[in-house]
């Protein structure tokens, strides 16, 4: 089965217009990061030079220790936000690369599965019981990949979930350590 100049030129775009696509997503991806590594180091000297403003105005040592005690969980949100926001930031980007590689990758299967087909039907005869070998190591391999596949997603899903179930935690021990203060 060989590719007429045809069927090269237009595979070859295919490929050119994925590729643009991942290089527009994977931009945007950076641009959103930029805007929020931006909005937050704004953030960060603003709040700085108000919390500096604040402790020149404290009129004792007991006021300066409240001050800053009390930066302690408004910190701890605001760290743990900023991790939400690049966490969803980079789950947001790796999904359109995910969807658009599962997709070449269903389409490099039946294009695999289209010329085995190929191949077999035109087999010489005798070679029945390669074929059928051939035909279950396929479907075996076709079987483990999607079992990989699958277990890469729930593996996932519990990360996302741990990572969320320690961040509420961190905030909560956070909270807890500026109200004993």
């Amino acid at each position: 089965m060989f590719m007429t100049a045809d069927q090269f030129a237009t595979s070859n775009k295919a490929n050119l217009e994925t590729i643009k696509g991942l290089s527009t997503k994977t931009f945007a991806g950076f641009e959103k990061m930029a805007e929020l590594n931006l909005a937050a180091a704004k953030a960060l000297m603003t709040e700085s030079y108000e919390h500096a403003q604040s402790l020149l105005a404290a009129k004792d040592a007991q006021q300066v220790i409240a001050l800053q005690t009390g930066l302690v969980a408004p910190m701890a949100e605001k760290a743990a936000a900023y991790g939400r926001h690049v966490y969803g930031i980079a789950v947001e980007t790796s999904a359109e690369f995910t969807k658009v590689l599962e997709g070449k990758a269903v389409e490099g299967q039946k294009a695999f599965n289209q010329a085995m087909d190929s191949m077999t039907k035109n087999a010489p005869a005798g070679t029945e019981s390669a074929v059928a070998v051939l035909k279950s190591a396929l479907a075996s391999s076709q079987s483990a990949i999607e079992s990989a596949q699958s277990a890469a997603k729930q593996a996932l899903a519990m990360a996302e979930s741990n990572v969320s179930a320690v961040t509420e935690q961190a905030l909560s021990a956070a909270a807890a350590v500026s109200k004993k203060a």
